[in-house]
C-alpha cells in the first residue's frame, strides 16, 4: 500500500493544490469564520476590521478631564420627591363577576419586554370581557432559541394571588379544553383562533370580535397578541390595572432574584473596599466627598448588537467591509426594506436615529461627571464586535462588570444560553442601581425607564438627536462637548413626563397609573 508522502517532501505544485483543497474545506469544518450573518459579532473573515476609536480628541479630553466635587455630589444624589405616588394600591376596580364567561389563551413573541407588555395587556383583555386567563404561553424566540415558559420567569403563584380580585387566572385548562393548543392552531384553519387582532385595538373591537367566539366555543385564542390593545379611550380602571400587573403582579422567581442581589451586592461591596476610621485631615474629607459614589453603581444597556447596527443603517467605523456585511444583513432579513437605509450618516446622526456605540456612550458619561473609578455593570446580550467594540469604553471606565465577571460558573449555569433569563437578571439589577442609563431606545429602555420613574428612581435618557449632532462636529473640543451634554440633560435624569396621546402606558405610567399628591 502507498503511504502518504510528508507535507516537505512535496514538490511547489503538490502544496499550491493542497493548500487549494484545504481552503475549500475549511468553510465546511470551520463555519463561523465565514458567516456573515452572525448576530454577536463580525466573522473573521467576512466583515472583521477592528473599529478604531472615531473621536480621537474628545477621547483625549474624556480621559483628562477635571470633576469638581459639586458635580459628584449632584449626579449621586437621589431623585427629589415629585409629588406623583403610584396609585394602583388604593384603587379597586370593579368587583369579579360570580361567574367567568369562558377561557382566554394568548401567545406571546418577541423578548422578554415585549412579552411582558403583551401580559400585562391579556390581563387586561381577559377584564375587559369577564373571561378566564390562561397563564400566557411565551413563543420560542426564533433569534435566540429561547424556549423558556412564564413558570420559569415569573413567580406564577404571586401573580395569581396580586390580581384574584381582579381577574381569574388558571394555569393550565380544564380537561374539556386540552386540544387547544399551539400545535392544534399551527395545523389549520380553527373557528377558536383570533389572528386578525389589529395592533393597539380598543376594548370594544375585543367585546365585538373575541367575546362572541367565547361564549360560543368556551374558549378563544388569540395570536399574535404583541401591542394589540389601545393606549387611549381605555377605561381609567383597565389603565391601573395594567400598571399593576406590571409593577406589581410581575415578580421574578426566586433563582433570579437570588442571583440578581448577589450580583447587586458584589457591586456595592467590591473586594477593594476598605473603611477607614479614625480623624481625617482637610485632604482628606476632599477625597471622601470626591468619592460620593462609593458603593454605588450605573447600570449600563448598552443595545448595540448586529440587528441594532444593520437596521440603523448607519457607519459604525468598520470600514468598506463592515459596511458591505450590514448591507447585507439587512437584506437577507428584511429584505432590504429598511427606511433609513436611504439616508447618509449624517443625516441619520442630526435625526438621532443612530445607536450610540461603546464609545459614543463612555464619552456621555465622561462629560455628564462620572469618575473613571465608578462601576458600571454592563447589560446586555451580546454586543457587534465584542470585546474590540468595547474597548474604549474600559479604557475611559475600567471597572466594567456584567455577569459573568460578578458571578461563578456554577451561578449562571441556570440561566447561562436562555436570554430570556439573562435578561430578566439585567432587568432587576438595573432596578436595584442607583442611577441607570441606555445607549439606545427600546423595549428594555422603555421598560425601565417606566419602573423606575414610577418609583422615582434616577435614570439618565439620553437626548439622542443632541448627540448625533454634537459627535458629527469633528471641530468640537472637549469643553464644548461637555458643556452641550451637561446643558442637554438637566432635565433627562428621571424628572417625570406625563404620557401623551398614543402615547405607550408601558413608558409613561403618569397620570394614567399615578396620583398628584396633595
Amino acid at each position: 500500500m502507498k503511504q502518504l508522502q510528508p507535507l516537505h517532501s512535496l514538490n511547489q505544485t503538490q502544496r499550491i493544490a493542497l493548500a487549494g483543497v484545504l481552503a475549500l474545506l475549511l468553510p465546511i469544518f470551520s463555519p463561523n469564520l465565514f458567516r456573515p450573518l452572525g448576530r454577536a459579532s463580525p466573522s473573521l473573515f467576512s466583515e472583521w476590521n477592528a473599529p478604531r476609536p472615531r473621536h480621537l480628541r474628545l477621547l483625549e479630553g474624556a480621559l483628562h478631564r477635571q470633576i469638581s466635587i459639586r458635580q459628584q455630589v449632584e449626579l449621586w444624589s437621589p431623585l427629589p420627591d415629585q409629588s406623583w405616588k403610584p396609585c394602583t394600591q388604593s384603587f379597586t376596580g370593579s368587583p369579579l363577576p360570580e361567574k367567568s364567561q369562558g377561557f382566554l389563551q394568548v401567545f406571546l413573541d418577541g423578548g422578554l419586554n415585549q412579552q411582558r407588555m403583551g401580559i400585562c395587556d391579556a390581563v387586561a383583555v381577559a377584564k375587559i370581557l369577564n373571561v378566564t386567563l390562561v397563564i400566557p404561553r411565551l413563543e420560542v424566540n426564533p433569534v435566540w432559541q429561547d424556549s423558556s415558559s412564564f413558570a420559569d420567569i415569573f413567580d406564577v403563584d404571586h401573580f395569581v394571588t396580586v390580581l384574584k380580585d381582579e381577574v381569574r387566572i388558571v394555569r393550565e385548562l380544564p380537561t374539556q379544553y386540552a386540544w387547544s393548543t399551539r400545535d392544534y392552531y399551527a395545523t389549520g384553519i380553527r373557528a377558536t383562533r383570533i389572528k386578525t387582532a389589529p395592533t393597539h385595538a380598543s376594548a370594544e373591537w375585543y367585546v365585538e370580535n373575541v367575546l362572541p367566539v367565547i361564549q360560543s366555543y368556551g374558549i378563544a385564542a388569540v395570536a399574535p397578541f404583541s401591542h394589540r390593545l389601545a393606549f387611549d379611550n381605555v377605561p381609567e380602571s383597565i389603565q391601573r390595572l395594567r400598571c399593576k400587573v406590571n409593577f406589581e403582579a410581575l415578580n421574578f422567581v426566586p433563582r433570579i432574584r437570588e442571583l440578581g442581589d448577589a450580583l447587586v451586592h458584589r457591586l456595592r461591596n467590591p473586594p477593594s473596599t476598605s473603611k477607614t476610621s479614625g480623624d481625617t485631615d482637610p485632604t482628606e474629607r476632599v477625597n471622601t466627598i470626591a468619592k460620593s459614589g462609593a458603593g454605588k453603581f450605573v447600570v449600563l444597556h448598552l443595545r448595540f448588537d448586529k440587528d441594532m447596527a444593520a437596521h440603523s443603517g448607519c457607519d459604525f467605523g468598520g470600514g468598506k467591509a463592515e459596511k458591505l456585511a450590514l448591507a447585507k444583513y439587512r437584506q437577507v432579513i428584511w429584505q432590504g426594506r429598511v427606511l433609513n437605509s436611504q439616508f447618509t450618516d449624517e443625516e441619520l446622526r442630526n435625526k438621532g436615529r443612530c445607536p450610540l456605540t461603546p464609545e459614543e456612550i463612555g464619552l456621555l458619561l465622561s462629560a455628564l461627571g462620572f469618575t473613571n473609578n465608578t462601576r458600571l455593570y454592563l447589560a446586555s446580550h451580546q454586543v457587534y464586535g465584542g470585546e474590540a467594540r468595547i474597548s474604549t469604553l474600559r479604557k475611559l471606565f475600567p471597572v466594567l462588570e456584567n455577569k459573568k465577571s460578578l458571578a461563578s460558573a456554577e451561578e449562571l449555569a441556570e440561566v447561562e444560553g436562555k436570554a430570556s433569563l439573562m435578561a430578566a437578571v439585567d432587568y432587576y439589577v438595573s432596578m436595584k442601581s442607583d442611577i441607570f442609563i441606555s445607549a439606545s431606545p427600546g423595549n428594555m429602555h422603555n421598560a425601565l425607564l417606566a419602573h423606575r420613574a414610577y418609583l422615582n428612581l434616577k435614570t439618565i435618557n439620553p437626548n439622542m438627536i443632541l448627540l448625533g449632532q454634537v459627535l458629527v462636529n469633528k471641530s468640537l473640543g472637549w469643553s464644548e462637548f461637555e458643556g452641550a451634554v451637561v446643558n442637554g440633560h438637566k432635565n433627562r435624569q428621571g424628572q417625570l413626563r406625563l404620557r401623551k396621546q398614543k402615547q405607550s402606558i408601558y413608558t409613561y405610567p403618569a397620570p394614567d397609573c399615578m396620583c398628584k399628591a396633595a
